[in-house]
């Protein structure tokens, strides 16, 4: 059994080697949690946020000295493996959206790890990846309403606005939850944004529904709306343009183990 040094130690070589090596990239997961919360909490693995352009570089770097390193799924996530723990190469959603592109790295704050200067996932992404996270054996919106708690005042509202785009309903449903969640605390959330976002359900509620024959809850839950696409005959709305995600790889996707992941 590793010893909790012994998993650091492979933590801190990881990300030395790879700024070593000019590639850039962003501390996000638990590490990333914890310092915009105050939770921590004990996590399997240590996350890294590249871009996809990347991700080829981080494997044979890591490869060279020796450890396992490959992609899991080609659309979303590689793995770095050691003896003494593993890392989380995150390029992705695993839905195909939220790709990590230069505005991540804009307004990433700055932070020390394990005696080594890093940057950190911006909270504005942070809430945009975990927003979609709704699985049946994990729902990550806990995590969205402590990171409204406690960066909601500083967040670049315009910023998440953007980052949601057409999912703007995404966004409003953990708006409306974090109310109930902290009814005393809801002044974080701009009126102004709120009053927006409520504008546009109301009159998207006082026009004709839309005609597309279109899933988007599988944007949400990889499995929990298989029933509608297999069998009800909706479209995938990963299958669209705009996510990053082949048939092929949605294929693997859907009938791996969460263990996996």
């Amino acid at each position: 059994m590793e010893s909790p040094n012994s998993v650091l130690a492979f933590y801190q070589d990881i990300i030395r080697r790879l700024a070593g090596n000019g590639i850039e990239f962003l501390v996000g997961g638990g590490y990333a949690f914890g310092h915009y919360t105050g939770l921590h909490r004990d996590t399997k693995d240590f996350d890294l946020m590249v871009r996809p352009s990347a991700v080829a570089a981080v494997i044979s770097i890591c490869q060279t000295v020796g450890y396992q390193a490959d992609y899991a799924f080609s659309h979303w996530l590689a793995k770095v493996r050691g003896s003494e723990g593993l890392i989380d190469i995150i390029f992705r959603s695993s839905n195909g959206l939220c790709e990590v592109d230069d505005e991540w790295f804009a307004a990433a704050p700055s932070v020390e790890i394990l005696e080594t200067p890093v940057h950190l996932v911006p909270p504005e992404e942070m809430i945009w990846q975990k927003a979609y996270v709704m699985e049946r054996e994990r729902f990550d919106g806990a995590d969205v309403a402590h990171l409204l708690a406690s960066c909601g005042e500083q967040l670049s509202w315009k910023k998440l606005l953007l980052r949601f785009g057409p999912d703007w309903r995404v966004l409003l449903s953990h708006l409306i939850l974090f109310g109930f969640i902290y009814p005393a605390q809801q002044k974080v959330i701009p009126r102004d944004v709120l009053s927006d976002l409520i504008s546009r359900y109301i009159n998207d509620e006082q026009h004709k529904p839309s005609t597309e024959q279109i899933c988007n809850g599988t944007l949400l839950s990889r499995q929990q709306y298989r029933y509608d696409v297999l069998v009800e005959g909706l479209q995938d709305a990963r299958l669209s343009d705009r996510c990053r995600i082949s048939p092929e790889e949605l294929n693997i996707w859907d009938n791996a183990s969460p263990e996996l992941t």
